[in-house]
């Protein structure tokens, strides 16, 4: 029996992740699902905001659900030393996982293409999976220092990193449209050259039904804004990936609508990509979409049920579409849209 621990954390997480913690459960009714704290409360309840209890329970998870961290900015959690904060509670967590892979689905819902900041004819139909690799490169790599008047920083990849993103990649288009870009800056870098080289090669070796094709992120950074439709699954090292995500974040036209997935070796960790929200905590206002989808996210990639999966996206899309969230321009508040997700849903059997 799969066992999913949910981390709802602080400001809007406890509400969100109840939402998608109901949608779960009539998904997906045979998993076992164990609440434990991170963030601000957990600091608040065991002077740790990533306690002992919590890291023993991930231990034989199948997948983790978060929802968020943090306070307002004037919070007393702000003041606390930087090891004790509800953000270094969240930095341990993706450490404690080994998270390489980062997923970060653009998708424009049916219907809502007018929250887009693209032209409605170019927002439609928008479905892109960015693949970020999210444990090395230039954000993580030793060799760096600041020396007087000089700086730098290295960017490192080793074959073995690129292929197990690479992999993912492949396998998460093997349940699209079979198509990968793989972008790099291989024109004037050689740890770019690698990275083609190796993607090529694991394409060639494993994956020779999908079509593949490389393009440069400067490019990439233009075309997902002039013509997105062009792409179906992305993926990239982590420097390049961290731009290109929050680059098409904006497309959707609302964090609202953002879930998240990062892979490893062990549980996948599930998160929406908004914040914590504390000025509307507790207030039942909160659009648990992006939460809903997120839960959808960990059953296609974390426990290997597209079909629970893709339950969940069509009932959320409905749900968009008849019942939206205040911050869409509709009236729908937490528990209302969470109903809507529900009833959709009664129309299809749970996947088990």
């Amino acid at each position: 029996m799969p066992k999913i621990v949910t981390l709802p954390g602080d400001g809007i997480g406890p509400e969100v992740t109840a939402a998608a913690v109901a949608v779960l459960r009539e998904v997906a009714p045979d998993v076992t699902i164990e609440e434990h704290l991170i963030g601000g409360i957990a600091y608040d309840t065991h002077g740790d905001p990533f306690p002992q209890v919590t890291r023993d329970a991930l231990k034989d998870a199948d997948a983790v659900l978060l929802g968020t961290v943090g306070g307002a900015q004037d919070s007393a959690w702000n003041l606390l030393p930087r090891h004790l904060r509800p953000e270094s509670g969240l930095l341990a967590l993706r450490k404690a996982l080994g998270c390489y892979a980062n997923l970060r689905p653009v998708r424009v819902q049916p219907g809502l293409e007018h929250l887009s900041p693209l032209k409605a004819e170019l927002a439609r139909g928008v479905d892109i999976l960015i693949v970020r690799e999210l444990l090395g490169g230039v954000y993580f790599d030793g060799d760096r220092k600041i020396d007087g008047d000089t700086a730098y920083n290295t960017m490192r990849y080793t074959t073995p990193e690129v292929e197990r993103v690479a992999r993912v990649a492949f396998w998460a288009a093997e349940q699209r449209k079979g198509r990968v870009t793989s972008v790099d800056k291989a024109n004037v870098l050689e740890v770019s050259e690698l990275w083609r080289r190796d993607v090529t090669a694991l394409r060639d070796r494993e994956y020779r039904g999908i079509h593949l094709n490389h393009e440069y992120v400067d490019s990439v950074a233009m075309l997902i804004v002039s013509d997105p439709s062009r792409y179906d699954v992305i993926v990239t090292e982590n420097l390049f990936g961290d731009i290109l995500s929050d680059l098409a974040a904006v497309i959707p036209g609302s964090l609202g609508l953002m879930p998240s997935a990062s892979l490893g070796d062990g549980a996948g960790l599930f998160e929406p990509i908004h914040g914590s929200a504390p000025d509307i905590a507790g207030k039942g206002v909160a659009n648990p979409a992006a939460a809903i989808m997120s839960a959808g996210m960990l059953l296609r990639h974390g426990l290997k049920r597209p079909e629970g999966a893709n339950q969940i996206d069509r009932a959320v899309a409905l749900a968009l579409r008849e019942h939206p969230t205040r911050d869409l321009g509709g009236k729908a508040d937490t528990q209302t849209f969470t109903r809507a997700v529900l009833s959709a849903l009664e129309t299809s059997p749970a996947v088990g």
